[in-house]
């Protein structure tokens, strides 16, 4: 049988998917840190200073996209379905037109090189997803947390 360990007093309701959530946000961050150090001078080294801007807002769009999608769990925890659902539905859509809106944008402009950005915001997507799974994976979230005078 399962025992039931009470939480600690102070303790908060949400406390270890918080956790989880800003591990992932913190290897998020870490990683498009990364994509954009590592984006921007290959991308300098293949096609020059368009590359490197490329590899720069491939990098900006990826934080974005690993930013608020992390952010938006992390702000609805210990909230009800309901919210949470409504938040991250919000967030997705207000993702989509913004990317749709920079694309926009940047498709007047030729100051950067274009496979360079899709590959970095590929890599960036990817290795986001990846690190998410990951911290879901090695989070302690209990299955069920006892009321506080149980």
């Amino acid at each position: 049988m399962t025992e039931q360990v009470p939480r600690p007093p102070g303790a908060q309701r949400g406390a270890a998917e918080q956790a989880m959530l800003r591990a992932a946000l913190r290897d998020g961050l870490i990683l498009v840190a990364a994509l954009a150090v590592l984006g921007s001078l290959v991308g300098f080294l293949v096609s020059g200073v368009p590359g490197l801007w490329g590899g720069l807002i491939g990098a900006a769009i990826a934080a974005f996209f690993c930013g608020t999608t992390v952010w938006s769990m992390l702000y609805t925890v210990g909230k009800g379905a309901t919210a949470m659902g409504a938040v991250v539905m919000g967030t997705w859509l207000a993702k989509m037109v913004v990317l749709i809106a920079v694309l926009l944008v940047l498709t007047r402009f030729d100051f950067y090189d274009r496979v360079v950005l899709f590959v970095v915001l590929l890599l960036g997507a990817v290795g986001a997803a990846l690190l998410d799974y990951r911290a879901v994976q090695n989070g302690r979230v209990p299955y069920v947390e006892p009321e506080a005078g149980a």
